[in-house]
């Protein structure tokens, strides 16, 4: 019979691994809450028009990437592919609004698209994220950002960070650079890609996000949004830059950076990485004013940023490589006269906060002593045929090498003191 494997384009994160992850997951945590957000728990999977109709129609992600299928009700139903419209439509349906004015939230979970499967991106993946709901003011902009930088910080990745910003103005600087555009773009139309000119009849800013160097090139002519900034889109960008330059968060204006969903408007940004390769966006993010409002809630204001959690851990490849056991105590119990009285002690140790294990393959003393240093636990506790007798334990520091005898009715305190 052929061996059942997984399915391609996801992956195994296995024991020896996982620690990578939690240390990740625990800075986020940490992080967040610093800044006062609070964690959120969507669905995986949602109804499909969530995003098609917030993501956009005519996005990779709707149009090529999506995992969807027809329920038993006819309902079109979507693995989720980004967390954001999500969010949205949590903060919406549990009319959080009415909670507090502004909503801090914060993510971290699975996500599914059928893209092909490369180093860092795979078909099911995982992001961490936040979203701030309520405020349209720039210093909203500027904490969402430097929660970023916190993160990638604490990560040990700021050196090898930039951030890349820009902003695409508000629904009418948008609307009068699209015209500016397909201006510029249409005596030039067959110079494009096939997905540069699909773009230009439905999307014409998603061009600026191509990696042609040909179409680069054809781009740097091209009028620049900022020309078309109203005199609000202005203020508002000048002031999140000296919001960051006081926060000495340091950034590059980058006319190019659009970001790749159709719900963006204003403030974008990316911090990009070069650990990373070619492909060296690591978090990105930006303003999403009329969001909410597309998908049916009142018109309110928001902006956030997700983060690949694959792409942040090939990133901090380097970052804490000592392996910490997660064992305090190894019980070494060879004789199945002592199973009760191990199974005891481990029990009552654990109650008072250790992590302890034992050896249920009931090998020698010598074999689970090897095994205990293997796995980095810090202490053995030894229970042989004379300390049965004795009612005593053998104690041993795997670290110092440090051993003496105590008797079994102590074992507690003896425990309490030494790491008190």
């Amino acid at each position: 019979m052929n061996q059942i494997r997984n399915i391609k384009g996801t992956h195994d994160v296995l024991p020896e691994n996982t620690q990578r992850w939690q240390k990740l997951e625990s800075i986020v945590n940490e992080v967040c809450s610093q800044f006062g957000y609070n964690e959120i728990r969507t669905p995986i999977f949602e109804e499909t028009r969530l995003f098609s109709r917030s993501v956009g129609e005519d996005t990779d992600i709707v149009s090529k990437e999506m995992y969807t299928w027809e329920d038993k009700d006819g309902t079109s139903l979507t693995l989720r592919p980004e967390l954001t419209a999500s969010v949205a439509r949590t903060y919406i349906q549990h009319n959080m609004a009415a909670k507090s004015p502004i909503q801090r939230l914060y993510y971290m979970g699975p996500l599914f698209r059928r893209e092909r499967p490369q180093k860092g991106r795979q078909r099911q993946f995982h992001q961490f994220g936040v979203e701030a709901f309520g405020s349209s003011n720039p210093e909203q902009d500027a904490e969402v950002i430097a929660i970023a930088w916190h993160i990638l910080s604490r990560c040990n990745l700021i050196k090898n960070t930039k951030l890349n910003l820009n902003s695409i103005g508000s629904k009418e600087c948008k609307n009068a650079y699209r015209n500016a555009l397909k201006e510029f773009l249409s005596p030039k139309f067959d110079q494009l890609s096939e997905p540069s000119q699909k773009r230009f009849l439905h999307n014409p800013l998603r061009i600026l996000d191509t990696k042609s160097k040909k179409e680069l090139e054809l781009l740097e002519k091209a009028p620049k949004i900022s020309n078309y900034y109203t005199n609000n889109d202005k203020i508002h960008f000048e002031l999140l830059k000296d919001f960051l330059e006081s926060m000495e968060i340091p950034f590059i204006i980058n006319d190019y950076l659009v970001r790749g969903l159709d719900y963006y408007t204003s403030t974008v940004f990316e911090f990009s990485c070069d650990k990373l390769g070619a492909q060296d966006a690591i978090l990105g993010g930006g303003r999403y004013d009329n969001l909410v409002e597309i998908l049916g809630g009142k018109s309110t204001p928001g902006i956030g940023f997700a983060a690949g959690m694959e792409r942040f851990l090939i990133a901090m490849n380097d970052f804490d490589k000592h392996k910490h056991s997660n064992i305090d105590i190894y019980f070494v119990c060879p004789n199945e006269a002592g199973l009760s009285k191990t199974l005891q002690l481990a029990n009552q140790l654990r109650t008072n906060g250790f992590r302890v294990i034992f050896d249920p393959l009931r090998r020698s003393m010598k074999s689970q002593l090897r095994e205990a240093n293997k796995l980095g636990a810090r202490f053995a506790l030894i229970l042989g045929e004379d300390e049965m007798k004795n009612d005593t334990i053998g104690f041993k520091n795997l670290k110092k090498s440090i051993q003496k005898t105590i008797l079994q009715s102590e074992v507690l305190n003896f425990f309490d003191n030494l790491t008190n």
